[in-house]
């Protein structure tokens, strides 16, 4: 088995022995990020953020633990009217205000940029999930539609795993090495998708964006918070909501996704049957979210 290793190979390729695909392999470089905005907030905290499309209805998308805008846009690329990303605070070019934070102080975030949208639909990819679950336990009626991708957590703390990988993640950042960098992302992709062109592009992506933006340190506690007290809490509320899961993620144990999606009155639960889902089922992944968001709106012409 090949080790990882940076940087790339100079062709972007994987290093292979005897005959294979005989395609070129670019080592090119991600395209340019799209130029962003910081917006203020009620609270005092201003956010990064992206709008694209246009018309209604609006869904704001919130990214997970170390991730941003970059690598939640694929899920909005088939939703239709405008999609608002942005990144929480000690995330990019958002604001790192003193900590500790809460999922409560995430929520904040998420509505302030669900309200100045005007957003009636939210996703929410793991620790995103947990902050729409804080905002709607206290909030229940706020939008019409959700989407839960990967859940992480509910009323009790993420295992001992995830909290090894973000801090071993956030310490890489704070070196400031590329590869030490690369090291700690890497493990985000599935083994079969490590060393080849795609797993390289993805991981160059990512190391120019943590490299420029870094990751606050006052993150460091949120693997071991909860969004809820109670998974009850989530009882009132009554929109149409899809939670995906997968079998197989320590990150994500599909066991959350299940608990969430029982807890939710109008919840539809799809479980892939393998991790690394934005990877192996990407194209079914974002036909399913755009379906199931893009049916309101649908009924409404």
């Amino acid at each position: 088995m090949r080790g990882f290793r940076w940087p790339p190979p100079p062709d972007g390729g994987p290093r292979t022995w005897g005959p294979g695909p005989s395609a070129p392999r670019t080592g090119r470089p991600a395209l340019p990020e799209p130029e962003t905005d910081l917006v203020a907030t009620p609270h005092g905290v201003h956010l990064e953020q992206l709008v694209t499309g246009a018309g209604d209805p609006v869904t704001v998308f919130a990214h997970g633990l170390g991730s941003g805008i970059a690598t939640t846009r694929p899920f909005g690329s088939g939703v239709t009217g405008r999609r608002l990303f942005f990144q929480f605070r000690g995330h990019g070019r958002s604001d790192a205000p003193p900590g500790p934070w809460s999922y409560l102080d995430l929520a904040r975030d998420l509505r302030a940029v669900a309200d100045q949208g005007l957003a009636t639909r939210a996703f929410g990819a793991s620790l995103g999930a947990g902050a729409l679950c804080r905002l709607l336990a206290d909030n229940p009626v706020r939008f019409d539609r959700l989407v839960f991708y990967l859940p992480a957590v509910l009323d009790r703390p993420r295992g001992e795993v995830a909290r090894r990988r973000f801090v071993a993640l956030l310490g890489a950042v704070g070196s400031g090495d590329a590869a030490q960098i690369a090291e700690a992302v890497q493990a985000e992709l599935p083994p079969a998708v490590r060393n080849t062109p795609a797993g390289w592009a993805y991981l160059r992506q990512r190391l120019d964006q943590l490299m420029r933006d870094g990751l606050a340190p006052g993150l460091v506690d949120l693997p071991g918070s909860v969004p809820v007290r109670d998974v009850a809490e989530l009882a009132a509320v009554t929109a149409p909501a899809l939670v995906i899961g997968c079998v197989g993620d320590e990150l994500h144990p599909v066991e959350v996704a299940e608990q969430l999606a029982a807890a939710l009155p109008q919840a539809t639960l799809h479980v892939y049957d393998r991790p690394g889902v934005l990877w192996t089922k990407r194209a079914d992944l974002r036909e399913r979210i755009s379906a199931f968001l893009n049916e309101d709106s649908t009924l409404n012409e």
